[in-house]
């Protein structure tokens, strides 16, 4: 079993270290130490992606993700299909307010916003909440019920876990995925068309 010790480092450089042992060294089990829940899901998710089994160990603060490749996985990734169907529209949010000039007018209209992105339909792919954003997916924030309701189906919210992090809430998400540059990269290349916000 390979070792690697991914404390101290940020987004997403943990689950770059786990890509290259996996993809490069072909690599079936794997331990990686982190010492933050932002890198332990993101890492998680990424083995578990690639048809790895995942056990979890802490000690104090460091968690030490310990995955295994199921050697019956069928799993694989599909980077691009030819099949014709909805575009995929990624909707990137990196603030809780629309505009400059008035914060509680800027607050309403990107709770407006986000009420009315059902009716882009099943073009809209992604929504990625990064930098003060992710205070939207969080306990408290008035557009929970509207993210909610958006949540599921081929429609995923992806909430950066740097930023969780950087503001304290990381266990105050209440929507969506946490995720990490590496996915939000990802995502930027498969989506037809990104808005900024």
């Amino acid at each position: 079993m390979i070792e690697l010790d991914a404390r101290n480092l940020t987004c997403p450089a943990p689950v770059l270290m786990v890509k290259n042992a996996i993809e490069k060294e072909a690599r079936d089990d794997i331990m990686l130490i982190v010492d933050n829940e932002a890198a332990q899901e993101n890492v998680t998710r990424f083995l578990e992606s690639r048809g790895f089994s995942i056990s979890i160990k802490k000690a104090g603060k460091d968690r030490y993700v310990i995955g295994k490749r199921d050697e019956n996985s069928t799993s694989e990734i599909i980077v691009n299909t030819e099949e014709p169907g909805p575009k995929k529209i990624m909707v990137m949010i990196s603030t809780d307010r629309i505009g400059s000039g008035d914060d509680d007018l800027g607050r309403k209209l990107m709770l407006a916003f986000l009420k009315t992105l059902n009716e882009m339909g099943p073009d809209l792919w992604r929504i990625v909440f990064v930098n003060s954003g992710v205070k939207l997916a969080t306990e408290g924030s008035k557009a929970l019920p509207d993210l909610k309701e958006l949540e599921g189906g081929e429609l995923q919210i992806l909430v950066c876990g740097t930023c969780l992090n950087h503001f304290g809430l990381m266990d105050k998400k209440k929507v969506g995925i946490t995720t990490n540059m590496l996915d939000i990269v990802t995502a930027m290349h498969m989506a037809d068309k990104v808005v900024n916000f």
